[in-house]
């Protein structure tokens, strides 16, 4: 039933004419007894009710002048019915500032016939009355009818836009939180493939050097490429673990946090980096996002040191436990990065985390050489308690222990 319907929708020309034949058959025998002027007035009525959707306004003209043409005539039509079928055609599918009108030249035009058909005097006034007051109040009717008609299409309209409009903000938000996730990943890829290759790459020209003259120390280099290879691989399963289907449940290590600088800064260490650290400050527990925004700040910042600053250059690493939050800093004295150098993904993705929690990032060369990244991360002193057992400051990183050779413990 709806394939028809449809059908019927897709073709109102057919429909139409079908109602107007339906409207001539009507008419037939007194076209017959009196074909002058019932052909020519049927006529125009016919043609009218075919062409009703298609020129709703030329159609209602058409049965003005078909109305008029049997006032002047004094012949009633039975072909008449198809000015109701007009006005509800003009107040279904014009204005009102249109069907209006349309409504009172229809009433007008039932009060103008009853007076023509009926005259005066005695009882035909009466009737004439009945009859102007029965078919005006069927015009009224008929226009009340086409125009909630027209308010319902319309409201129809209305919703089907609005579920367009909803459709298309919806495939737009995904489409936004798609973009966004493939950037987190990115960033993630980036952070972890970058220092993790860039560890490989120092310490395979390292045991390229040393294979014929130092075997041993060309030896220690291959173990180290071997060992920052396996965490690549690990950080690579970490990270390719959101992309598996629901049902997958893939073994996912933790996030990296300040608690993992000392690998970090050790891995540097191996790959020929002279690295100090310093921490000032009494340190705090802060949320998982926000270590890991300080660790990828320390990472990105000593890759682009083995990248850019050349062999000979050393870096620092101070984290800062100030009452309104953490800074850290990351400076070295190698050779700073060329003005015509195209920009990396790194400090882009720095600056994205930090940001994310209303922290800023600042990074360029320093004066006297070498090169500076600046991060500031705001967070809550009450996060968590500033000193571990008898009031006794924490190192998060573990790294108060480590041997002097190499490393400087600054702590305030």
């Amino acid at each position: 039933m709806s394939a028809i319907y449809a059908w019927l929708r897709r073709h109102p020309t057919l429909v139409d004419s079908v109602l107007a034949a339906v409207l001539a058959l009507t008419t037939l025998s007194q076209m017959v007894r009196n074909p002058w002027p019932q052909v020519p007035v049927t006529a125009l009525f016919v043609v009218a009710v075919a062409i009703r959707r298609r020129a709703p306004a030329s159609a209602f003209a058409m049965t003005v002048v078909a109305g008029l043409w049997q006032l002047a005539t004094t012949v009633p039509s039975g072909a008449d019915l198809a000015v109701l079928v007009m006005l509800y055609t003009v107040a279904a599918y014009r204005p009102r500032r249109l069907s209006v009108p349309a409504l009172a030249i229809c009433v007008i035009g039932v009060g103008v016939g009853a007076a023509v058909w009926f005259p005066p005097p005695n009882q035909r006034l009466i009737t004439g009355l009945l009859v102007g007051l029965f078919f005006g109040g069927i015009c009224v009717l008929v226009w009340v009818l086409g125009d909630s008609m027209r308010y319902r299409r319309g409201y129809y309209a209305a919703l089907e836009d609005r579920a367009a409009r909803l459709e298309a903000e919806r495939d737009a938000q995904a489409k936004i939180a798609a973009a966004a996730e493939r950037a987190r990943i990115a960033r993630e890829l980036h952070d972890v493939i970058a220092h993790h290759v860039s560890v490989m790459v120092v310490q395979a020209d390292g045991a390229g050097y040393a294979l014929r003259s130092d075997p041993a120390t060309a030896e220690a280099a291959l173990k180290a490429i071997s060992g920052t290879g396996r965490q690549a691989l690990t950080e690579m399963r970490r990270l390719l673990g959101v992309l598996r289907t629901a049902g997958d449940q893939p073994g996912l290590a933790p996030m990296p946090g300040l608690s993992e600088l000392r690998e970090l800064l050790d891995q540097a260490r191996s790959a020929g980096l002279a690295v100090t650290y310093t921490l000032k400050g009494t340190p705090r527990e802060l949320p998982d996002g926000a270590e890991l925004a300080a660790y990828r700040v320390v990472q990105e910042s000593l890759t682009n040191t083995r990248k850019h600053a050349g062999l000979a250059a050393s870096a620092a690493v101070t984290l800062r436990y100030e009452p309104d939050g953490l800074t850290v800093e990351v400076t070295d004295d190698g050779m700073a990065a060329s003005s015509g150098e195209p920009a990396g993904h790194g400090l882009a993705g720095m600056r994205e985390r930090i940001e994310m929690y209303g922290g800023t990032v600042q990074a360029g060369p320093l004066p006297g050489g070498g090169f500076r990244v600046l991060a500031k991360l705001p967070c809550d002193g009450a996060a968590g308690d500033p000193a571990g057992p008898g009031g006794q400051s924490q190192d998060p990183a573990g790294l108060s222990a480590m041997p002097s050779g190499g490393w400087r413990e600054g702590f305030a």
